[in-house]
């Protein structure tokens, strides 16, 4: 079905009938989860976004699913076994993108930060400590095997001496005194996944709506006003139940709702993505998690044939002005240099950066490291100007969107007087339902779909890599008239891109490059490339050649200021 119909019938459908029980603003990891989990549950929810799916701070991280093995020194246990829970569920429920990640820390100490480490977790300090030694790292390694101990996804931490380290490492510093070996998660494709979430709500629910370039504008008695952004047209709706799932943007959000409110301490957080082939051997498929001289910890891990470095922590006011500094893009550089100095690292290798905001509480501590990234759900009741409740999710992140989701689902559900139906934790995501696991699998989902289509073995390899057991409608679609593979960048077709098009909802060309492929974060777009996918679009959407023009500049313009990407 096209995306187009879909999104003009359901905007039909709520200016003939405004009334919903749950009005979702935002759309980003915590907003899509919740969406997905009401959607399970039968309730009636619209999801709208000023921008598209996944286009703030849920497209900005470090790609990382992990238990947050950082949180064991501010004492939150909690928190920790949450994660780790979470990292296994969406091991099982989305094994298309979300894989086992080995890490190794390089460790300069055997016994430095103890100290610093017990004042920390009792209150009394937040003094930096010296680089965390040995013992410290063998400590919160041991918890977090403890945590899993039960239904063990990934094998143990283990500790290796500086001569075996260096003899497979050569590139590591050599002031190291060992490393330490663990495994978290990565994730391929987060902006694929969280599309993947509204998808699958549309599906399990009729009533489940998710609309992306439409803003919140006012709410005033029982209504709240909602703008299309690629119209122009405001239309209103009716909810029972607001839920700002905006991030950063939740305080700007609530203002708009009439509600003058406090909940957001942003820290922005930047990224770069290289292409340094020397630096992507000597990472061997693992990630190297390391530590600052101001304390910080930052990652170096293998992404897509790339390499990401991260990240900053830094406070910002306004979300909308989040961008890789130049000041930033220093720090990230000499960081990695400092850990692994024999390897050329520099700027002229960095094919695009990105940066994002994370939404925790607002803190007065005088360190960022010192805020929680717990998250907790804050209630504004109604009031006599605006009529329904406001529910405000804070904090989060992409490891424990789910179980966030479900916590928040069940006050919403007693709010609605409405029992939970079914529960998500086994309930797979998008491509990762009957995804091939195993060689055997893999091999008779491969034989399958060349009864289908004339595609190569390899081609099917790809296509399954990104998009799961999903790609078996791609296969379809692809198979259903000529294709061939596009001019400018072979590895994608002109079909695979018209499937994206039709079915995905691209709204706009930054969409596409974005969020829906990674081809712009990874460096493999040209301009030429650029006007022959936006010349795919203008056929689907049948744009004018000014009209097409247009969005190429527009394409041009954001990726430049938010990417660092010049064409």
């Amino acid at each position: 079905m096209n995306d187009i119909n879909t999104r003009k019938r359901a905007l039909a459908r709520f200016r003939e009938n405004p009334k919903v029980s749950v009005l979702i603003v935002g759309g980003g990891i915590n907003g899509a989860g919740l969406f997905r989990e009401l959607a399970l549950q039968g309730v009636d929810v619209l999801l709208v976004d000023k921008w598209d799916f996944c286009a703030g701070a849920s497209c900005a991280s470090s790609r990382m699913i992990h238990g947050g093995l950082r949180y064991l020194e501010f004492g939150e246990f909690r928190l920790v076994r949450e994660s780790l829970k979470e990292r296994n569920l969406l091991l099982q429920n989305a094994p298309h993108y979300v894989r086992p990640l080995p890490t190794t820390i390089p460790i300069l100490a055997w016994f430095s930060g103890m100290g610093a480490c017990m004042g920390k977790f009792l209150g009394i300090g937040i003094a930096r400590p010296a680089h965390r030694g040995a013992a410290m790292v063998k400590a919160g390694l041991s918890l977090y095997d403890i945590f899993t101990r039960k239904g063990r996804l990934v094998p143990r931490h283990r500790f290796t001496s500086k001569r075996k380290a260096l003899a497979r490492r050569p590139a590591l510093t050599p002031n190291i005194v060992c490393t330490a070996t663990y495994y978290d998660a990565w994730i391929s494709y987060p902006e694929r996944l969280c599309l993947e979430l509204l998808l699958d709500g549309e599906a399990l629910c009729e009533d489940a709506t998710a609309l992306n370039y439409v803003s919140l504008q006012t709410g005033t008695g029982p209504s709240v006003s909602l703008r299309d952004m690629l119209t122009g047209e405001t239309f209103e709706v009716q909810p029972r139940v607001v839920v700002n799932a905006t991030g950063a943007w939740i305080d700007f959000t609530n203002h708009a709702l009439g509600n003058e409110t406090q909940l957001i301490g942003g820290t922005k957080g930047a990224h770069l993505v290289l292409d340094n082939d020397a630096l992507l051997e000597a990472l061997d498929g693992e990630m190297v998690y390391f530590e600052n001289d101001d304390g910080r910890v930052a990652v170096a891990l293998p992404w897509l044939g790339k390499v990401l470095l991260g990240s900053t922590d830094i406070r910002i006011e306004n979300p909308d002005e989040a961008r890789c500094e130049e000041e930033e893009i220093d720090y990230m550089l000499g960081a990695v240099r400092e850990v692994i100095p024999n390897i050329k690292i520099d700027r002229s290798q960095i094919v695009s950066r990105f940066s994002g905001v994370r939404p925790l509480p607002y803190s007065d501590a005088s360190a960022t490291v010192q805020i929680s990234r717990d998250h907790h759900c804050a209630v504004t009741e109604p009031t006599k100007e605006i009529g329904f409740p406001v529910y405000s999710l804070i904090g989060g992140k992409w490891t424990t969107f789910r179980g966030f989701s479900e916590q928040v689902a069940d006050t919403l559900l007693d709010r609605l007087g409405a029992g939970r139906r079914a529960c998500s934790e086994e309930l797979a995501i998008g491509g990762g339902n009957a995804f091939p696991r195993t060689d055997m699998e893999r091999a008779r989902w491969l034989t399958d779909m060349k009864t289908r289509a004339n595609l190569a073995e390899s081609r099917l390899n790809v296509l399954l890599e990104r998009y799961g057991s999903r790609a078996e409608a791609v296969v379809e679609f692809i198979a259903d008239d000529n294709d061939r593979p596009l001019v400018n960048h072979p590895e994608y077709t002109q079909r695979e891109i018209a499937f994206i098009l039709h079915h995905e909802r691209v709204e706009r060309l930054d969409d596409l490059v974005s969020r829906r492929t990674a081809i712009a974060l990874l460096g493999e777009l040209t301009r030429e490339l650029l006007d022959e996918l936006a010349g795919i679009m203008a056929t689907t959407r049948g744009w004018s050649d000014q009209e097409q023009q247009d969005e190429v500049v527009r394409a041009i313009a954001l990726l430049k200021e938010r990417n660092g990407i010049c064409l």
